[in-house]
């Protein structure tokens, strides 16, 4: 990929830098546990292995929120090697909390544009799995240019999944889901695993935050892809 084709943070604007406030305790978080899980934006490819420690699969997750879904499945699956990215400080430190009173280890969290991270600490074929939960949706139609999963962004991300390698989205906005579906399989390297080939039930390891739970309750869907990267 040269730099001309490159997708850049400047691409896709999928995200508003929100000033939520930290509380005291996400604040004491982030000063005590950045050094041991955080891990600093850098132009080259990180040696995840010498990050985490150890080999292993390695998944990433793309905007965890408040980092509840991502500590339980480090939680349910110690086996993986877990790097979460968020750009909004007050989860990034709720998320510390978590991974510390649980002593998980095998997270790594890096706190910057998504975009940034996939073109330049990753390698290409590298990643096992990439989830992305419930992205804003950007409902208005002028809005539309800033959903992250635009046909650039999903094939930024098939370049760095290993052949092999999945791609599991989740959205509670339909026309999203659709849309998402569209984008998706029209890349060639990728293939959906779903037999109605549309979309699947939600894996065990993604985890209901209350507010879908409660989303639910009220009768409102929730929409799960699964794309498997099938070129070698």
């Amino acid at each position: 990929m040269n730099e001309e084709q490159k997708l850049t943070r400047q691409s896709i604007r999928s995200f508003v830098v929100r000033s939520g406030r930290t509380t005291p305790s996400q604040k004491r978080s982030l000063e005590r546990f950045w050094p041991q899980y955080g891990i600093s934006y850098q132009t080259t490819p990180i040696a995840w292995e010498a990050q985490f420690g150890r080999p292993a699969p390695l998944w990433l997750e793309i905007g965890f929120g408040n980092g509840v879904q991502t500590a339980s499945l480090a939680a349910m699956r110690p086996e993986l090697n877990i790097l979460g990215i968020e750009i909004h400080l007050p989860g990034v430190g709720h998320l510390l909390k978590l991974a510390a009173e649980q002593e998980l280890n095998n997270i790594r969290l890096l706190r910057h544009d998504a975009v940034d991270v996939l073109n330049d600490c990753v390698s290409d074929n590298s990643l096992d799995r990439v989830l992305l939960f419930f992205p804003d949706p950007w409902p208005k139609k002028r809005h539309h240019k800033r959903r992250i999963v635009q046909a650039g962004f999903v094939n930024l991300v098939a370049q760095k999944l290993r052949p092999g390698g999945h791609f599991h989205l989740a959205t509670d906005w339909e026309p999203y889901a659709e849309w998402m579906l569209e984008a998706l399989s029209a890349n060639p390297d990728l293939s959906n695993t779903s037999a109605s080939n549309d979309f699947v039930n939600p894996p065990d390891y993604r985890t209901q935050t209350k507010f879908e739970k409660r989303g639910r309750q009220k009768g409102h869907g929730v929409w799960d892809l699964l794309f498997k990267k099938t070129v070698v």
